[in-house]
């Protein structure tokens, strides 16, 4: 048997969907993600309202992070979250940071390197402007950009505060304050991520 496995998921929204905001959205989106084939939710952070990154580029984020639990490889998991973007019109050829209806990243699974140190370290240490036009050919984990981004670290630390980066050893809540005070600023939770079929 399969040993099973913790993930983390990071969840954003930006785009209204049908008549859902993107906060709905990203409820419905949990609660599809708990009954995926081989994929339980086991804690949910609050949806938290983020300014647009970069600045200006579009609408505020809806944005929340989800820990699950699944004996499913890590590319499989992935799989599972880009068919459920696309079910949702994910549209992921606007570019990298364009303003979209859901984005669902996997952050990190247990304490894997995906695809080996130097892969990882190599995409970590890569550039402001090589970050806006490259995007990774296959899966890295810890996700190359999980340290420098907020949005993802301030609601996965309302679940998550102790978990290590598997390369760095630093935790959610120290790579938060790493980023300084003003790293929040415009960013707050709105209201639960509470989602129709689990707890």
């Amino acid at each position: 048997m399969v040993n099973l496995s913790f993930g983390i998921v990071a969840l954003g929204a930006n785009l209204p969907l049908s008549e859902r905001d993107p906060a709905a959205t990203l409820r419905i989106a949990l609660g599809i993600l708990h009954t995926a084939p081989g994929i339980s939710i086991t804690a949910t952070s609050r949806i938290w309202r983020t300014p647009a990154m970069p600045a200006g580029s579009g609408p505020d984020f809806a944005n929340a992070a989800a820990l699950i639990a699944t004996r499913l490889p890590p590319q499989e998991v992935l799989d599972s979250l880009h068919r459920i973007e696309a079910d949702h019109g994910r549209d992921r050829s606007t570019g990298r940071w364009s303003a979209r209806v859901l984005d669902l990243d996997l952050i990190a699974m247990d304490d894997r390197i995906e695809p080996d140190m130097a892969g990882l370290r190599a995409w970590i240490d890569l550039g402001a402007e090589d970050q806006a036009r490259r995007a990774p050919d296959r899966l890295i984990l810890p996700h190359p950009r999980m340290q420098d981004r907020a949005f993802v670290l301030a609601p996965l630390a309302e679940i998550a505060p102790g978990w290590q980066h598997a390369l760095t050893g630093r935790s959610v809540a120290a790579m938060l304050a790493d980023l300084g005070p003003d790293a929040l600023a415009g960013m707050h939770p709105v209201r639960a991520a509470e989602s129709p079929g689990f707890a």
